[in-house]
């Protein structure tokens, strides 16, 4: 099991909101309402850690270790939203989000593959990782700066430990994970080919409520996320090729095989599509003579 080691060296590095958030250096001058805003649509969108609790406990009813991994994940996401409201509570209390906010981005994802959904959610690490360090940089607030450096440090973790539930998967599954892990690789690696931010909050997951079935669209403004990527942070081709090389990075490591371009993991992928086909291909019937 992979769930007691992980438990323990997330543990060891968990961090206190009372005693960890230097709350007493706040400068009120250097909060903008526009800042103070984004905390506010970012503390709503962290809430919807509770709908993918729920989704992964019941696509994963079979993996004991994996469910009981989401114990942590879950517990340390929740606190992000709650540190978030925690900065809005203390400094700007007006727009501390409300129990119904919160509760509109809980609703039910429809049943997915686990693998792909794994693999998903590895790269929406990776991506939270450089979004939230760039927010702290666009950030003036040194208080807030400091938060979202926290939140950027346990979402490379949790990247981490999904990767190692990838690896497992492997040795597990073999063709079956590196197809899937392949495909969404290449989906989650070519964002700058689409019109919208690819992660796990801004995809279609309930065909039943759409186009109300992303957590985005489910937001106070929906339309806050593109807003804040591309006019308020200014997540770049700069910082978008940074998420590109690390989930190309961990691609090579975890598939023993090297990408250095989306293209060289899109021609694996066709590959391990080829044979997983041939792998399902039913066995010719010999007949007698």
């Amino acid at each position: 099991m992979l769930y007691p080691e992980l438990f323990r060296q997330l543990e060891a590095v968990r961090w206190d909101m009372d005693k960890d958030i230097p709350w007493s250096i706040f400068d009120a001058s250097l909060l903008t309402d526009e800042q103070a805003q984004t905390v506010r649509m970012n503390a709503i969108t962290e809430w919807s850690a509770l709908p993918a609790t729920e989704m992964f406990l019941r696509d994963n009813r079979g993996d004991s270790d994996f469910s009981a991994f989401m114990s942590i994940w879950f517990f340390e996401e929740q606190k992000h939203s709650l540190v978030l409201m925690e900065y809005l509570r203390r400094f700007r209390p007006d727009l501390v989000p409300t129990e119904e906010e919160l509760h509109e981005v809980r609703f039910e994802f429809e049943p997915a593959p686990p693998l792909e959904t794994l693999m998903l959610h590895f790269c929406g690490e990776i991506r939270l990782n450089h979004w939230y360090r760039c927010a702290s940089e666009w950030h003036t607030e040194p208080v807030i700066q400091q938060i979202y450096t926290r939140l950027s440090q346990d979402e490379a973790r949790h990247g981490g430990a999904y990767l190692r539930y990838m690896k497992r998967a492997i040795a597990q599954s073999g063709i079956e994970a590196k197809a899937a892990f392949a495909k969404v690789g290449m989906l989650m690696a070519s964002a700058r080919r689409t019109s919208q931010a690819l992660h796990p909050t801004n995809l279609h997951v309930n065909k039943a409520l759409f186009p109300r079935d992303t957590i985005q669209s489910r937001l106070p403004d929906p339309k806050w996320l593109e807003h804040w990527l591309d006019t308020q942070i200014r997540f770049d081709a700069t910082w978008e090729n940074k998420v590109v090389e690390r989930i190309l990075h961990n691609l090579s490591l975890l598939l023993e095989r090297p990408f250095k371009t989306v293209q060289q993991l899109n021609h694996y992928r066709k590959d391990m599509a080829r044979q997983l086909e041939t792998a399902h291909e039913p066995a010719p019937v010999l007949k007698a003579v």
